[in-house]
């Protein structure tokens, strides 16, 4: 089995879907990359192959709340509540993955984001603990985004590459869940 590229259909079942946060419209709702995030792990959910959706995001300012509006649009896609966890301080890929396994317990993960992201993604969680496959979130062409089009893969490893191997930076933590994702 793949590590990245795969499709709902093909990947195995795992308890736990890591989505991470891609922005939000000036109202509060999700841009079309991260709306494409949530839909596709919704997609994994209603395919039974995981139990819980990790929603990870910013939440530093009063009014910008990423994990609670993938929360909305999931709901909306007939996901129950009970089926969400959200993690408010997942601000980068490196802080969603160290927390994923320090916070939420988390062993194993289908990660849920576009192919442009994957490859730092898949790599971040792996090298901080957490076992990962990842589905592809590409739903749609992403208007004036050349980040989303793949014109600077090549560059996202190579920061979480510093950050795992020299940096070692300690996202903010809080309190462990008192549930275990595993």
């Amino acid at each position: 089995m793949p590590r990245e590229g795969n499709s709902v259909s093909d990947v195995p079942v795992r308890r736990v879907a890591i989505v991470f946060g891609a922005g939000l419209w000036r109202n509060g709702s999700p841009t079309p990359v991260l709306a494409d995030r949530v839909t596709q792990a919704a997609n994994l959910y209603f395919a039974g192959k995981v139990e819980k959706l990790l929603m990870s995001g910013d939440n530093r300012f009063v009014d910008y709340n990423e994990p609670e509006a993938m929360r909305r649009l999931a709901i909306s896609l007939g996901v129950p509540n009970d089926a969400i966890v959200l993690d408010y301080a997942g601000r980068r890929t490196y802080d969603t993955c160290y927390r994923a396994k320090v916070i939420f317990k988390v062993d194993q993960a289908i990660l849920v984001t576009q192919a442009f992201h994957m490859p730092r993604a898949i790599y971040l969680c792996n090298r901080l603990g957490v076992d990962s496959l990842g589905v592809d979130s590409d739903l749609q062409t992403y208007r004036k985004a050349p980040c989303y089009t793949g014109t600077h893969a090549n560059c996202l490893p190579r920061g979480g590459d510093v950050d795992v191997n020299i940096g070692h930076p300690i996202p903010v933590l809080g309190n462990e869940n008192q549930f275990s994702m595993m």
